[in-house]
């Protein structure tokens, strides 16, 4: 090293202070605040104890609270630097080629206050020496400013000024001991105190906060925090909780989090959406990669919303069995479209989506609701996956419509018998709570008429049928209440009369199973197509039964109720049939069942029909995964350490033996259905839901492998829209009247964060594992346009 020639520093700490000035005219990447380089035996080494330096080779360089690890060599550099700091007022600069090559977390919090050593610097010029030794310029220092020193010390995060003394000292104290100090000026000798000793009573004071944690294995070091990891994991509850980002620049919430740790730095709002964006591109890495090594195909579901503010988006999701056997349904996009929102118009917003994520050629479904620029969409959309070879069997099972839409559609024809009931009832519950004056007089009327008083009176959206049932449910416990109601207001004018209270409650009890119906098919957790037709079979059944019934209103109900299902379902859907034949408990004999109490002169007929198709469906699994025989992966196993200490002869023998059981015990790809429809059904005292029908086929896939990728396949197909609807009611608190100006890309961004990062856990109601709320559920559930 070149011959350092001594200035008037009279001590180490001064020159590190200076070597922290001037960190701001070095290398940003390399020098972020304040720089400490040590190691053991080095004159620095009074500085620090004996174990305050990480690594084998007990080499180190810190960054405020952190330490990085760099080549023997690059850090021997950084050491002679600063032993010429320690006696000489010449600064050091690393150079950029030396930088070190990885981080390590530092435990250890005194470093942190070492910028406390900042201060301000007059404008002089100072020498640089790099890590060859050698003098490179003369760079002029730039003074900080007039701002007050104290006030960019991180000291002052643990200290406070709390006035002048009796001898007019200036002093302040700890935060935590309250031990208090001289700062400022001595007022007769006019020399600074300075903050050295702050920085000091830092490092020594035992009076930890409650809030800073210690390991149990290294006395006196607290618990470290990973700042990457601090601010992935505040991304990522903005995502989940649908946080704007300025809620990190909240003076509330940093003022929190610098009490929880003043070690914690909170980022800008444009870092935490550079986070963001990281997460993002992170994540859709993940599921992309994870969409392409699963055998099957991808399910589809798609709808369009208007936010608050006017815009329109369009919500594609996939639904796909991965490679655990667990139902995995993602939202791919949620991008704006711009009017007019023609068939064509979705049909390219979707065909480039497929196209971005690589799966274009493996959609199996798509389930759209009834609207009619849908239908046009999917026709085109299923013509051109058609000419580049991407569906099976011609697109035939393409279109999947959406259930609920046609259930709802359903129902609200059978409303319209009963619309002067539902009126008077519909505009009561609106009267009762359009004030507060109104609700405390019906409480009155409801203590009154001895009512126990549990759910209370619920609002109405016409719109969807099931919050009709609802209001229907929860006013008619109420009756009571409201003929009293009627007697003491004068202003009610609508109150139901007694017949109308009878009709009610005959469309609720009517009405019950149409919401059982609604609730199980909606579900986004577990496979549905499997219940589909067992579903639609009983509402059949139901409108059949009441066509005679002897009450006139029930009996019309149902008779325009049934003219609506035979438009959409007189013809089940045949590709949804096939999940029933998927699930084991029900196979082909429940759907020859179902058609003979239907129909027992045609049960035959049909069930084949549906036989016929899906053997043609499957088919086309044994042409692309070939035909590989079942027993190739079930039959063979590992080699007995028995077997292993056989004869060459022996094993021989014992290898025709093998082969001669596989020629009798297995059976080719092509045999898998008969074989699969042969077997007995399972016989379970589990409800719908709690049956993993998906469990069966993954104990059942080397037994059936060409056939468990055609259920991966069809149980995975959606038959409801809920899921893209329930995206919408996340979009609504993303996109406010107060957040209306959030960019388009950042609301796909943090809809698909949310998305992502939620499991769904099979088996478990959707209000247990969903970050929905219950009511916001049912919101979307039946959050749909209305088509006739």
């Amino acid at each position: 090293m070149a011959k350092a020639r001594r200035g008037s520093l009279s001590s180490r700490h001064e020159a590190l202070r200076y070597f922290h000035q001037l960190s701001a005219t070095l290398p940003r990447k390399l020098v972020q605040t304040e720089a400490i380089m040590v190691r053991r035996g080095s004159p620095s080494q009074g500085l620090f104890s004996k174990d305050n330096v990480i690594g084998e080779r007990g080499y180190g360089v810190v960054y405020q609270g952190k330490l990085i690890n760099g080549s023997p060599v690059a850090v021997k550099k950084f050491l002679r630097c600063v032993y010429a700091a320690s006696l000489t007022n010449t600064i050091v600069s690393p150079d950029a080629e030396d930088k070190p090559r990885r981080n390590l977390e530092w435990k250890l919090r005194l470093l942190d206050y070492w910028s406390c050593a900042a201060q301000e610097l007059s404008q002089t010029s100072r020498k640089f020496i790099n890590m060859d030794d050698e003098i490179v310029s003369e760079t002029p220092v730039q003074a900080s400013g007039s701002v007050d020193s104290g006030k960019k010390s991180n000291v002052w995060r643990f200290f406070k000024k709390i006035g002048k003394d009796r001898d007019g000292i200036e002093k302040a104290e700890y935060n935590f001991c309250h031990h208090e100090y001289k700062i400022g000026k001595n007022p007769k000798t006019k020399n600074a105190y300075g903050t050295s000793h702050l920085s000091r009573h830092i490092v020594s004071c035992k009076s930890i906060p409650l809030n800073i944690r210690f390991d149990d294995d290294i006395e006196g070091l607290p618990t470290k925090i990973d700042q990457n990891v601090h601010r992935k994991k505040l991304a990522q509850a903005i995502a989940k909780h649908d946080l704007a980002f300025s809620f990190v620049e909240y003076e509330g919430i940093r003022d929190w989090i610098n009490y929880i740790s003043p070690t914690i730095i909170m980022p800008s709002r444009n870092t935490l959406v550079s986070d963001l964006q990281m997460i993002y591109s992170t994540e859709k890495e993940k599921l992309r990669q994870k969409m392409s090594r699963i055998p099957n195909r991808i399910c589809l579901t798609s709808d369009v919303w208007t936010a608050s503010t006017t815009e329109g988006y369009i919500c594609l999701t996939a639904h796909f069995v991965d490679e655990n056997w667990r139902l995995v349904s993602k939202i791919l996009n949620f991008c704006q479209t711009i009017p007019p929102h023609t068939g064509t118009d979705m049909e390219a917003v979707l065909f480039n989506s497929l196209k971005q994520w690589g799966i274009d050629k493996k959609v199996f479904s798509i389930t759209l609701d009834n609207a009619s620029a849908n239908d046009n969409m999917q026709n085109i959309l299923k013509t051109l996956l058609c000419k580049q070879n991407s569906l099976l069997y011609d697109g035939e099972y393409f279109h999947v419509r959406c259930s609920a839409h046609i259930l709802n559609l359903i129902v609200q024809e059978g409303l319209k018998v009963a619309a002067g009931a539902l009126f008077k009832i519909r505009e009561s519950v609106k009267y009762v709570k359009a004030s507060d004056g109104r609700k405390m007089k019906f409480k009155d009327c409801v203590q009154q008429a001895e009512i126990e008083e549990g759910v209370g009176l619920k609002s109405d959206v016409p719109t969807r049928w099931n919050s009709t049932y609802m209001i229907l449910e929860s006013a008619i416990k109420f009756e009571k209440a409201f003929d009293i109601l009627s007697v003491v207001d004068g202003a009610y004018k609508d109150c139901p009369t007694n017949e109308e209270w009878s009709l009610a409650k005959k469309m609720c009890e009517f009405l019950e199973p149409f919401n059982e119906t609604t609730n199980l098919i909606s579900g986004s957790s577990y496979p549905t197509s499997n219940l589909y037709f067992m579903q639609v079979w009983k509402i059949e059944c139901l409108l059949e039964d009441n066509q005679t019934c002897d009450d006139v209103v029930i009996m019309n109900m149902a008779f325009r109720m049934k003219m609506k299902f035979d438009k959409y379902w007189k013809d089940y859907s045949t590709v949804l049939a096939f999940g029933a034949i998927l699930d084991p408990r029900l196979k082909l004999k429940f759907l020859r069942f179902c058609y003979k109490k239907l129909d027992p002169s045609t049960f035959e007929l049909k069930a084949n029909e549906v036989l016929e198709k899906f053997k043609r469906l499957y088919g086309e699994y044994i042409n692309t995964f070939g035909g590989s025989t079942i027993s190739q992966s079930s039959n063979q196993s590992p080699m007995s350490p028995e077997e292993g200490r056989l004869t060459k002869k022996s094993k021989m023998v014992m290898k025709e033996f093998r082969e001669f059981d596989c020629e009798t015990q297995t059976f080719k790809d092509k045999d898998e259905l008969e074989i699969y429809l042969k077997e007995g059904l399972i016989h379970t005292n589990e409800d719908d839901l709690k049956y993993d029908v998906l469990n069966f086929w993954k104990i059942s896939e080397d037994r059936f492998p060409t056939l468990s990728v055609m259920a991966r396949d069809v149980l995975s197909i959606p038959i409801t829209t809920v899921v893209s609807e329930s995206a919408f009611s996340i979009g609504g608190r993303v996109l406010t009247k107060y957040r209306s100006s959030t960019l388009h890309e950042h609301v796909q961004m943090l809809i698909c964060i949310r998305s992502w990062l939620r499991e769904f856990v099979p088996n478990h109601d959707d209000d247990e594992i969903g970050e929905i709320h219950e009511e916001e559920v049912s919101t979307a559930t039946m959050h749909l346009p209305q088509h006739s």
